[in-house]
């Protein structure tokens, strides 16, 4: 029997505000342990939450980043569970009435495009943090506790590890051109879990769901989801029952392992939190939030392949991140030719945050001095080659183009003059080369080219130099 894989994926990512969801403490991953806690994020008797306006601004863009309804009125409710990461108890979220409901985003994998429909977004706490190798007991943080979430969830569009993967990419850049989260994955402000299951091809009834956690990064998602479809296909061959359980991914051994059996929405005894009033957002909220809106990733792409001519290809590397699509943009003022900039981008300046470690915003070759670098290139002044090692020695040394061409001695001969004698003197010292070339060796000509870059230091116009070896060996 051929079977379909059926996922659905949930998002946590963590808001970029300067204090909690609902008290003044500060967010902060890093700090010392237990250094940002109060009685509301531990929920002592007598403590109430208060909601941070920002956080539902970030969530509201959110939702019109992926085209949901904002609700105008939603309601926090309280799920309980009983945890030691979870002092109170309880986690402030949102159940029935949640901020945003029916999105949808395209994603393109393996050759298809797809339209994965978003159930919802909704708000919600996180909670604290447990570090289990550095003591016999398990040691409590209570930093993360009331850090802002936003849950963002699929229905169950996805087929594949390959489209999750295509689907985190497309929320993540998302996120990161809104500004409302780092997506750091090492640090826990985006995570992933995931539901799959199996049901034979045509059929419409979803099968018996697994749980997915523990996945650090997107390719540990793709890779989690491809071993557990084949599992549950094993599984349905031997005619072993699928059980509704939460596994966590081990990367160590590449495979899944049971961690408890899967709770249902009535385990977690949802009820609306007393302490905390419904939310309304009015039309005027939703409309300044709009208004605050950037220019999206899929919008960009299309621009850069209609307004600069570059390919799909690039424009999906250009439009990456928001700092290399502003980077790409604003060099761009200084050198308008706009394929020689991407390819720029997309290779040495890339190259070198890759290496760095860094932003391309970070950089000591800024969009200026790379766009006057280029501009050297394409009016024949300096050659490719010239203008990376240029390049290099002006982000090591943090300095302009025009000063590194200038002490390094890398402008480019151009001077039909001048090349046209050393182009001379090349053939006169080759009469063999120059008798085979014209009884039909013309791969030769790459010979003599060379010759001549040899006698030009590196620095003769390559396309002046063709043309000159061209125009001699032919009159011969």
């Amino acid at each position: 029997m051929e079977f379909e894989t059926v996922i659905g994926l949930e998002i946590h990512a963590e808001l970029l505000t300067a204090t909690k969801i609902f008290c003044g403490c500060a967010p902060k991953f890093g700090d010392a342990p237990n250094s940002h806690g109060c009685p509301v994020c531990l929920g002592l008797p007598g403590s109430l939450p208060v909601l941070n306006r920002r956080v539902v601004d970030m969530a509201i863009r959110m939702g019109l980043a992926v085209g949901c309804e904002i609700s105008h009125n939603s309601v926090f409710a309280r799920k309980n569970y009983f945890y030691p990461d979870l002092p109170k108890g309880y986690q402030i979220s949102q159940y029935d009435m949640p901020l945003c409901t029916n999105g949808a985003i395209d994603i393109e994998a393996e050759g298809a495009k797809r339209n994965v429909r978003i159930n919802r977004i909704h708000l919600e706490e996180d909670a604290g943090k447990l570090i289990h190798d550095q003591d016999a007991d398990s040691l409590f943080d209570v930093n993360r506790c009331g850090t802002p979430l936003i849950e963002i969830v699929t229905e169950p569009d996805l087929r594949s590890g390959q489209e999750a993967y295509a689907y985190l990419t497309a929320i993540k850049q998302i996120l990161e051109y809104l500004g409302i989260c780092d997506c750091n994955m090492e640090e826990g402000s985006l995570r992933c879990d995931a539901n799959i299951s199996i049901r034979p091809k045509g059929e419409t009834k979803l099968g018996t769901k697994t749980e997915l956690k523990n996945m650090n990064t997107f390719r540990g998602v793709e890779k989690a989801l491809a071993y557990e479809a084949l599992r549950q296909r094993d599984a349905a061959a031997s005619g072993e029952a699928i059980v509704q359980q939460t596994f966590r991914w081990d990367p160590d051994r590449n495979r899944t392992v049971v961690m408890r059996s899967k709770e249902e929405a009535h385990d977690y005894r949802y009820f609306p939190d007393p302490d905390l009033l419904p939310l309304v957002v009015d039309d005027a909220w939703i409309r300044r939030a709009a208004e605050t809106m950037p220019e999206l990733p899929a919008r960009k792409r299309a621009r850069f392949i209609a307004d600069f001519g570059v390919t799909p290809y690039m424009a999906d590397v250009l439009t990456l991140e928001a700092a290399i699509a502003k980077y790409f943009e604003e060099t761009l003022a200084f050198c308008k030719d706009a394929k020689l900039v991407a390819n720029w981008v997309m290779g040495e300046v890339l190259r070198f945050a890759k290496e760095k470690k860094i932003s391309v915003a970070s950089l000591s070759v800024t969009p200026r001095r790379l766009g006057a670098l280029l501009g050297l290139v394409a009016e024949g002044a300096l050659s490719a080659n010239a203008a990376k090692r240029a390049f290099d020695i002006m982000e090591m040394q943090d300095k302009d183009a025009a000063a590194v061409v200038a002490e390094e001695g890398l402008t480019q001969i151009s001077d039909t003059g001048e090349l046209s004698k050393i182009v001379k003197d090349v053939v006169a010292k080759n009469p063999k080369e120059v008798q085979r070339y014209k009884a039909g060796e013309t791969k030769l000509m790459g010979f003599f080219v060379g010759q001549v870059m040899k006698a030009t230091g590196g620095k003769g116009n390559p396309r002046e130099i063709n043309k000159l070896v061209s125009e001699l060996l032919g009159q011969g």
